[in-house]
Parts: structure tokens; sequence; C-alpha cells
């Protein structure tokens, strides 16, 4: 369980195809903090610590993804030299200063506008059309792993929905959102809480 809000950025250093693909991922977390087994949010996908090293400030664990994990996240986004939002899992006494994220990606959305307004960045993503029944305004979502409100949300004539978003100058900094461009994709994860309203009023219905 996460909050999506992310500790550190993470940079992948090398990335292996093996039977699964193997990831070794730098951080600036301390290595005694991360244990093995242990679930790390990277850009929003749970993944396993399987090995650790490295010194405090200077640390670096490896997780293995599945062919299945690949082909469900953001294209291109773990090959080597790429950066991750990381967010290690909630512990019982935690601040849940975002919403409560699972680390499971729902689907790859699209950016389609990318404008700065004031000192933030007004952001419009693309989602298909299962997730548009999950997306309401001043909601939550995740956006590779990053908690963020909804702003307002348009509703297109092929079912699926444009939401926007607006990046404070912070998130910017900390996360990896100040990279995104125009169709650029991104890991989205809906509420929790959508989701469960979304099958109660189903079962009713």
């Amino acid at each position: 369980m996460f909050t999506g809000i992310i500790t550190a950025i993470g940079t992948i250093e090398h990335a292996e195809q093996r039977g699964d693909l193997r990831l070794r991922i730098a951080c600036p977390f301390d290595p005694a903090s991360i244990a093995i087994g242990a679930s790390i949010a990277c850009s929003g996908v749970c993944l396993t610590v399987v090995e650790k090293g490295g010194v405090a400030g200077e640390a670096h664990f490896s997780v293995d993804l599945s062919a299945e994990t690949v082909s469900r996240t953001a294209r291109n986004m773990w090959r080597e030299g790429g950066t991750l939002n990381l967010e290690p899992s909630l512990r019982i006494g935690d601040e849940l200063g975002g919403h409560i994220v699972t680390g499971h990606v729902d689907a790859v959305g699209k950016v389609v506008d990318w404008e700065p307004i004031g000192d933030s960045m007004h952001v419009v993503i693309e989602a298909p059309a299962p997730l548009a029944p999950f997306i309401a305004e001043k909601g939550s979502i995740t956006v590779d792993g990053v908690s963020l409100t909804v702003n307002k949300v348009d509703d297109r004539e092929d079912s699926s929905v444009h939401f926007h978003l607006n990046i404070i100058p912070h998130t910017e900094e900390m996360t990896t959102l100040g990279e995104l461009s125009q169709g650029h994709q991104v890991n989205l994860e809906v509420d929790t809480i959508a989701r469960y309203l979304h099958r109660m009023q189903a079962l009713r219905s």
C-alpha cells in the first residue's frame, strides 16, 4: 500500500532481459532501510526488492518485471538511464499525505496538452474508456505514482476521457512529471474508493 507521495527519483542503471526483466535502480536511500522482499512503487508500479547494495545516499536495489508488467505499463519507461518516481510502502503510523494507492496500474494514459499557467504547468491526459467512470472532478488519480487532484474532466465521443491537472513547481522538481511532453505515456491508477463505489453501483443496477 502506498500514498502517491514520492520520496525520491531513481535512475535505471542496468536493464537485463533474463526470463524476466531485471532492473538495477540507483537511489538516494539508505540501503539499511531497504529490506529484501520489500515493496517499492516505481512510477506507480509495485515491485519487489530482490537485491540491494551501496551506501547511504548512494544506494541501489534490483527488481524483476514480468512480461505482463512490461506490457501493461508506459512504453519505453524501463530503459537504461530512465528515471522513476520512488515510494517505499506505507508503514503503520506514516502520514497519509496523498490517497490510498495500490501500485497496480489500471491503464496507460497519454499527454495531449501541456502548457505553463503562472508558475505551474497545466496538463491534459487522455485515459481510455474503461477508466472514464472512475475519474471525477476534484477526485484523486495516480499518474506515474504521483497522487494528484483532477481539476476538470472532458468526456469524449469515443467514450475516452481527457482529464486536467495542475502540476505545481515543487511536484515538477521532486518527481519525473517535470519531464512530461506531448504524446508522453504515463501509468494511471484510479482512486480505490471510486473503484469500489462503481462496483457497488453496478451490483445495485
